[in-house]
């Protein structure tokens, strides 16, 4: 299973935002810098984001976006059924004819889907923090 680009920031996002101190706001701007991504496309998964209620913002000079829960309250399989266009297993664009034998395909397609969404469904936001500060702090150690 993989996941699309537009869900992949969709989650670095909410990772930027997750380790920011309390209290400071970011920006579209300043997530795609960081990630090195296109600003229309940053705004439209904060956009979405924003919609989903994971994404609080304001405008003005004391605007920007921030989360809207707390890290351990966004369950990463909730997200990715949010952000995902196609969790089918089968191209939306592919008639039924086109696939043979269809139902066992899909069947199968969807079992393995069913499974890597319940393996997700099992760690939050802040699941992958901890994994991420654990891998800098290698990092820093093999640098030291």
């Amino acid at each position: 299973m993989k996941i699309t680009t537009y869900t992949d920031f969709g989650i670095r996002t909410l990772m930027y935002l997750s380790t920011l101190p309390k209290g400071q706001r970011s920006s579209s701007a300043e997530v795609a810098e960081v990630y090195q991504a296109s600003r229309n496309h940053i705004a439209k998964v904060i956009a979405h984001l924003s919609s989903l209620n994971y994404i609080e913002s304001s405008r003005g000079k004391n605007g920007g976006i921030w989360l809207a829960k707390s890290a351990s309250e966004i369950n990463i399989g909730q997200l990715v059924r949010a952000l995902e266009n196609n969790l089918k297993g089968v191209d939306n664009n592919t008639q039924d004819s086109e696939l043979v034998p269809t139902y066992q395909l899909k069947n199968l397609l969807q079992t393995g889907i069913d499974a890597f969404l319940k393996t997700l469904d099992q760690y939050s936001l802040a699941d992958l923090l901890d994994e991420q500060r654990e891998f800098e702090s290698l990092c820093y150690m093999k640098q030291a």
